[in-house]
């Protein structure tokens, strides 16, 4: 039996990794194991001051276990890739390996009071988003959709927690061996 796996590296708190493992293993209907993650210092960019999601991606590879359908890590680093800014997430489409960062979905990166609902509600929609991603599902263009492609954390407060009826419809249809 293959699994999907929710990993996180040491700066993640536990309550925060509890929802997104508990809402990705709800809407994802399969058993989903917990893995800590090392370091991803190797990652970080001294002139950007944050960590490239590339080499992150690479690493989750060699670590991702036997008996793993797909992994997902959880991290509290500002992510990158070189092309953008910053991304809320990474992952290989259809693939086996997926990142997302919690440092941009809290309140206080953009200097405003501490609100961990909004906080948890953002890890949980884009946990969703990237774990779409590694089974096939591209950007959606229902606005609504948890695969909706979101460039501000706005965009990641209109979202829904679930994905739209056409999106869920095609997780359903995938063969037995893509699924958890």
């Amino acid at each position: 039996m293959k699994y999907l796996y929710v990993g996180a590296t040491g700066d993640v708190e536990r309550a925060a990794l509890q929802a997104v493992t508990a809402r990705v293993e709800t809407e994802f209907r399969g058993p989903v194991r917990s893995m800590e993650l090392g370091s991803i210092e190797f990652a970080y960019d001294a002139e950007r001051k944050q960590y490239g999601s590339i080499p992150v991606l690479d690493m989750l590879l060699r670590q991702c276990p036997a008996d793993a359908s797909k992994l997902l890590a959880v991290t509290g680093h500002d992510l990158f890739i070189p092309v953008l800014t910053f991304v809320f997430g990474q992952a290989q489409l259809g693939g086996r390996v997926g990142v997302v960062s919690l440092a941009r979905l809290r309140q206080e990166f953009y200097g405003l009071p501490c609100d961990r609902e909004v906080f948890l509600a953002r890890a949980c929609k884009e946990a969703l988003h990237e774990t779409g991603h590694l089974f096939g599902l591209v950007h959606c263009a229902d606005r609504n959709c948890a695969m909706s492609l979101a460039t501000t954390v706005r965009q990641i407060d209109r979202k829904d927690d679930a994905f739209c009826a056409a999106c869920g419809a095609r997780l359903r249809r995938q063969p037995a061996e893509r699924q958890v």
